[in-house]
Formats: structure tokens, sequence, C-alpha cells
């Protein structure tokens, strides 16, 4: 199974979002996309990795993650060039929230998958 290779990308993804949330915004990455579909699109694809590496504990998975995205959101705190935003905390849960469903959906196509076989 290749449970262990998304669990390192899962907590690789997480590392990232870590770090770019509390850099200083001069390093932090950017793209052609706006900034609230990078915050949901960084946070659906960390919740959809942990949800896959870990399909037992889903719903403490989503739990974590949705508060997590307060929390990460509060480490810019201590960032003095970053500033904590509500919108940016609750733009990152939906995209939590969103990858966190996709997770689920996938490991039940999973089981069911494996069910038949």
């Amino acid at each position: 199974m290749t449970t262990p290779l998304f669990k390192i990308l899962a907590w690789l993804a997480l590392a990232f979002i870590i770090f770019a949330t509390v850099s200083p915004i001069g390093l932090r990455p950017h793209d052609f996309l706006p900034v609230d579909i990078d915050r949901a699109g960084a946070f659906a694809l960390m919740s959809l990795l942990f949800v896959i590496a870990y399909p037992r504990h889903w719903k403490a998975c989503a739990a974590l993650l949705l508060l997590g995205a307060g929390g990460i959101e509060l480490l810019q705190l201590f960032a003095p060039s970053r500033h904590p935003q509500l919108d940016d905390a609750l733009v990152k849960a939906a995209g939590a929230a969103l990858g966190c469903l996709a997770g689920w959906s996938f490991n039940q196509f999973r089981a069911r998958r494996l069910a038949a076989a």
C-alpha cells in the first residue's frame, strides 16, 4: 500500500504551509493564481493527503485540520511582516474541509474496490 508515501507527503505539505504562512512576506511563494485560491488549494491538498494517509482517523484529521487552519494563521502574530486575518483562516478552513471530503470519498472508493476484488 502507498500509505507511507502519503504520510510523508502530508507532513511535508504541512511543513511547507507553516513555512509559507509564517515566513517574511518576501519569501512567500508566488504564482499566477489569486492568493485565496492558493490558500484554499494548499489546505485542500494537505487535507486530502492526511485523510488518505490516515483513513481510520479521518475524523480526527478533519477536526485537527479545520482547527489548525486558524492556529496556523495565528502563528503570524510572531512574524513581524505578517498579520493574521479571520477571512484568511476561513478560506484555509474551507480548503481543508474540501480536502477532507475528497480524501474521505477516495478512501470510500478504495475500500469498495478492495472489497469487490
